[in-house]
C-alpha cells in the first residue's frame, strides 16, 4: 500500500511504494535534498525531522549522529529512513540544495533621519512573522539603513498550514504552544546569526527589535493564550502595544535589548496589518483607498473620508501552492507564469528549471488563461469539448500544463477541477471582503481611487489574471499599486522612529473592524463571488 509523504515547508506531497526512503520520496517530488554521499548516510546532509507518522528504526549511522534530544525531537537522515505509514516531515533550510523565493523587498524608505528614535545607536532587528514566511531585517539604528535582509519559511508550517490548525495543535497538545514558540524563536535566532554574519557585525550590538505578525503569530511568539482566538467572538488576549525584554522570549540579542510589538486590531487582523498601515500611510491619504495583504489569512482595509474599515478573509493556503494537486511553494522548478496562445500552453518556471509543480502565481495564471480560452465555464467546470481538456484517471476532467517528458520528475503537471475550486474559494473570500467593506462605507468599485496590493504573493501575481478571475475589481490599471512587503517595511520604520510607533497606536484607535462571518450579507456575497465573472 502506497504511503503519502508531506514535505514541509516546501508544500509538496507525493505517494511512494513501500521500501522507498524519504530521500527517494523527496527526489520523486522534485525536492532536492543535500546528498553528497549518494544516500549512504555518511555526508549527514539530508537531515529532516519527523512530525507525524512512522518510520523504520534508526540506523547505526543515525544513532551515532544524533543526540538523545535530537532523537526525541524526531531528527532523522532522509536516506536512512523509510516510511511505514503516511508521514509529514519538516525539512530544515540547510538540507535543501536551493532556496525558496521569499519576499523581503518593498518600495518604502526606512531612513527616517528627522524622526525621534526609540534607541539612538547600535543595531536593530525587525521581523515580519507570516503564517507561511518570515522576513527579517538588520538595521543601523543611527541612520535607518538596512544592512541585511533574509527570508525563511515559518517552521510552524510543520504543525499546520494555517492559523486555525496551529490553534488546534496548541489546544490538543499539553506543550503545543510552547513547541510552536520554541520552533519559531529557534529559526529567528538562526536568522539573526545569518544577518549578522552577512553584515559582519555582532548580535551583541542589537539593542532593539520590532516583531509584527497576525494576531495568532503575535500571541504564539509572545507566549499569550490562543485558545480564545479559535472560538467566537475571536477575542485577542492583548490588543495594546507591548514592549518586552528580548530574553523573556528567548531572542539572542544584546544585553537589555527589548522587543516592541505593535498593537493588534482584532482576532484575525494583527500587528502586521498595522505595520502595513504605517509604511503605506494609507489612513492619512486624502483618497479612497483599499489595501490588502494576500496570504493564508488576507487582511483588507478601506479608507474613505477619514474613516477606516478593516476585515480578515480566510483565503486559505492555495496561493502558497497548498491543496493544489501539483502545488508547491515558490522554489526552483515551480511554474510561476502560464499563457495559452493558439491552444498551446506556455509556462515559465522559477530559475528556468524543468517544471516539478506550480506555485500560487502560476495556478492563478492557469485558471485565468483557461477562462480566457473558455476551457472553463463560469462555475469553474471544465468544458469537455475543449481541445485543452482531457479526461483524468478518475473519469473527471483536467488540463495538462507540462507533459511528463518535459518535467523534472517524469510526471505530467496538470490542473484539475479541485485546483480550480481552491482558487474559487480563495478569490471569493478576498473579493467578498473588499465588497462588504465597500458596502458598509456606501461605496462602489469605481469609487476606489487607489488599490494597494501588499505582501509576497501580491508582488508576484499578475494583475490581469487577478482581475480576470474576479479576485480584484476591474479598475483602471494605474489605480493599482504592488508594494512588496509593506508589513516588513513598517516594522523597520518602527525600529527607527517613535513617531511611527505612535502612528501605529493611533491607527488602531480609529479602525472600524468588520467581522465578515457575522455580516448579514456575507453568505449571499460569498456565494456570488466564488463564481467567475
Amino acid at each position: 500500500m502506497a504511503h503519502r509523504i508531506d514535505l514541509e515547508p516546501i508544500g509538496r506531497r507525493v505517494e511512494v511504494e513501500p521500501g522507498i526512503t524519504l530521500l527517494g520520496a523527496a527526489q520523486m517530488a522534485g525536492v532536492e535534498l543535500v546528498s553528497i554521499c549518494g544516500g549512504v548516510g555518511t555526508c549527514e546532509g539530508c537531515r529532516i525531522r519527523l512530525v507525524k507518522g512512522r518510520l523504520t528504526p534508526l540506523t547505526l549511522e543515525e544513532q551515532a549522529l544524533f543526540s538523545p534530544q535530537e532523537i526525541t525531537q524526531g531528527m532523522r537522515l532522509a536516506c536512512q529512513a523509510t516510511p511505514l505509514s503516511d508521514c509529514e516531515i519538516d525539512i530544515p533550510p540547510e538540507s535543501l540544495t536551493t532556496a525558496q523565493r521569499l519576499q523581503v523587498e518593498d518600495i518604502y524608505d526606512t531612513e527616517l533621519v528627522n524622526d525621534t528614535r526609540p534607541v539612538s545607536s547600535g543595531l536593530g532587528f525587525a521581523v515580519d512573522v507570516g503564517t507561511t514566511k518570515l522576513a527579517a531585517f538588520l538595521v543601523d539604528l543611527a541612520t535607518g539603513k538596512t544592512l541585511a535582509r533574509l527570508g525563511m519559511m515559518n517552521p510552524q508550517i510543520a504543525y499546520g498550514e494555517d492559523v486555525i490548525s496551529r490553534i488546534v495543535y496548541s489546544n490538543q497538545n499539553a506543550d503545543g504552544a510552547r513547541q510552536l514558540q520554541a520552533r519559531l524563536v529557534e529559526t529567528l535566532n538562526q536568522m539573526i546569526r545569518d544577518l549578522c554574519a552577512e553584515a559582519q557585525v555582532s548580535a551583541e550590538d542589537i539593542r532593539d527589535a520590532v516583531v509584527v505578525g497576525n494576531t495568532v503569530m503575535h500571541h504564539l511568539f509572545a507566549g499569550l493564550p490562543v485558545k480564545q482566538l479559535g472560538e467566537a467572538p475571536y477575542l485577542p488576549a492583548a490588543v495594546d502595544a507591548m514592549s518586552i525584554p528580548a530574553v523573556s522570549v528567548g531572542l539572542s540579542l544584546g544585553k537589555d535589548a527589548r522587543v516592541y510589538l505593535p498593537p493588534n486590531i482584532a482576532g484575525y487582523v494583527g500587528a502586521d496589518h498595522v505595520a502595513a498601515h504605517v509604511s503605506t500611510e494609507i489612513a492619512i491619504k486624502p483618497v479612497t483607498s483599499i489595501m490588502l495583504d494576500i496570504g493564508t489569512n488576507t487582511e483588507v482595509s478601506l479608507v474613505h473620508q477619514g474613516r477606516v474599515f478593516s476585515c480578515s478573509c480566510a483565503s486559505g493556503p492555495a496561493f502558497e501552492g497548498a491543496h493544489i494537486r501539483d502545488g508547491m511553494r515558490a522554489a526552483p522548478g515551480a511554474i510561476e507564469r502560464v499563457q495559452i496562445r493558439d491552444h498551446t500552453v506556455q509556462v515559465h518556471t522559477i530559475n528556468n528549471q524543468p517544471a516539478v509543480g506550480i506555485c500560487g502565481s502560476g495556478i492563478l495564471d492557469a485558471v485565468a488563461e483557461l477562462l480566457a480560452v473558455q476551457a472553463l465555464d463560469e462555475t469553474g467546470n471544465f468544458r469537455g469539448d475543449h481541445a485543452l481538456v482531457r479526461p483524468s484517471a478518475n473519469g473527471r476532467r483536467e488540463t495538462m500544463l507540462v507533459a511528463a517528458e518535459h518535467t523534472g520528475h517524469g510526471r505530467d503537471v496538470i490542473v484539475n477541477r479541485k485546483d480550480v475550486n481552491e482558487i474559487q474559494l480563495a478569490k471569493g473570500a478576498i473579493r467578498t471582503g473588499v465588497e462588504l467593506l465597500l458596502h458598509d462605507a456606501g461605496l462602489q468599485d469605481d469609487d476606489i481611487e487607489e488599490f494597494i496590493v501588499a505582501g509576497a504573493f501580491g508582488t508576484y501575481l499578475d494583475l490581469e489574471s487577478a482581475i480576470r478571475v474576479g479576485m480584484f475589481p476591474n479598475l483602471p490599471r494605474e489605480r493599482y499599486k504592488q508594494v512588496g512587503n509593506a508589513a516588513g517595511a513598517g516594522a523597520r520604520q518602527m525600529l527607527v522612529s517613535l513617531e511611527r510607533r505612535r502612528m501605529a497606536e493611533k491607527v488602531v484607535e480609529g479602525i472600524n473592524y468588520v467581522e465578515l462571518t457575522a455580516h448579514k450579507k456575507f453568505t449571499e456575497m460569498f456565494v456570488k463571488e466564488i463564481m467567475f465573472e
